[in-house]
């Protein structure tokens, strides 16, 4: 299969002679490690014998993420050796988001791939992912359509998961937890990472106005170690995932939602205490005893601080945007005719 002609044409930028060094190469390659010491030769030797049948100009960084099993001074030996190899060695375990911005920081290439460095995604499909973009596409997300996982405790939580975040985010994916994904690098560089937002990229992504789809690849059990996954992250998950869905309805209006919320609390409360005191000096009666008198005091009360938290909120939007210099939108292309083809803005404005 010929697909070097194609990937070319997309990052023309980059050039083949193998005599010269590259500035800039094609692909970036970043894998978060964390206690993968036996994993991690063979990760390495994969991901370079997929990657030099290509001709796919590609440099690797490995992301340590504080290990304590020996990968640490493993890859510091492995970078040392190999030129295409980068080693990040973090201070300390901050966890996968975490060495996943590092690694998105320091990449050089025009496209990033990101995978775990258990062997269980296959290197072999990094090729397909840089096809499957070339088509025109920001972001191309793995599916482990046959996923080698406990059915009981990885199995069912994630498509749970999936179906969550899929109907929350508009975005609708097989498998965000898979790890093995391409991105064209002017899109990763709009992800701001924190939390475990990880698994929330493609969703960050769409925010961001990128063409997303996905793609099956191959899964295989894991060969070292133990899985760093378990059922006590699903609290954290949830809180991003709403933290996700609020960004991309009411990032840039947050008081169509406060102000919204705080209006129609103060509606009743106000609506509440007409009513009681109709009943006090119309009708004569005592309300002092009533719970609809506690009731219309919290809700007016509650209506008059989320209104403010929502002028709070636009405030602080505003700040974020224009100390930032960000833009509330992201042009895509810019078609003239001036000039026959479309000029693509690498660097958004």
């Amino acid at each position: 299969m010929d697909i070097l002609p194609t990937r070319l044409e997309q990052f023309p930028s980059a050039t083949l002679d193998s005599e010269t060094p590259l500035e800039k190469p094609q692909v970036s390659i970043v894998v978060p490690i964390y206690n993968e010491v036996e994993s991690l030769p063979k990760l390495i030797d994969a991901i370079q014998t997929s990657l030099q049948t290509t001709d796919v100009t590609y440099e690797l960084i490995c992301v340590d993420d504080g290990s304590r099993d020996g990968s640490t001074e493993l890859l510091k030996e492995l970078a040392a050796n190999n030129p295409i190899l980068k080693a990040v060695i973090l201070r300390r375990n901050y966890g996968q988001t975490a060495a996943m911005s590092a690694g998105f920081n320091n990449s050089r290439g025009e496209v990033i791939v990101t995978l775990d460095g258990d062997l269980q995604n296959d290197p072999a499909d990094i090729p397909i992912l840089l096809d499957k973009l070339a088509e025109g596409y920001d972001v191309v997300s793995g599916w482990r359509k046959n996923r080698q996982d406990a059915a009981l405790t990885r199995l069912l939580p994630s498509k749970i998961a999936n179906g969550l975040i899929g109907r929350m985010t508009d975005v609708k994916l097989h498998d965000y937890g898979c790890s093995l994904k391409a991105y064209r690098a002017e899109v990763a560089a709009d992800l701001k990472l924190y939390g475990e937002l990880h698994r929330f990229l493609p969703a960050l992504a769409a925010i961001e106005g990128a063409r997303i789809t996905e793609i099956p690849v191959r899964h295989h059990a894991r060969q070292f170690g133990h899985s760093k996954y378990g059922l006590d992250r699903t609290f954290r998950v949830v809180m991003d995932l709403l933290t996700i869905s609020f960004i991309k309805k009411f990032l840039t209006r947050p008081m169509h939602v406060f102000g919204l919320l705080g209006l129609f609390s103060l509606l009743i409360g106000v609506l509440s205490g007409v009513y009681l005191t109709f009943l006090k000096y119309g009708l004569g009666q005592s309300i002092g005893d009533r719970p609809l008198l506690i009731l219309a005091v919290l809700l007016t009360l509650t209506g008059v601080q989320l209104f403010s938290f929502g002028l709070l909120a636009e405030v602080l939007m505003r700040t974020y945007h224009e100390s930032q210099n960000r833009p509330i939108y992201r042009v895509r292309e810019v078609v003239s005719g001036h000039n026959s083809k479309s000029q693509h803005l690498a660097k958004r404005s």
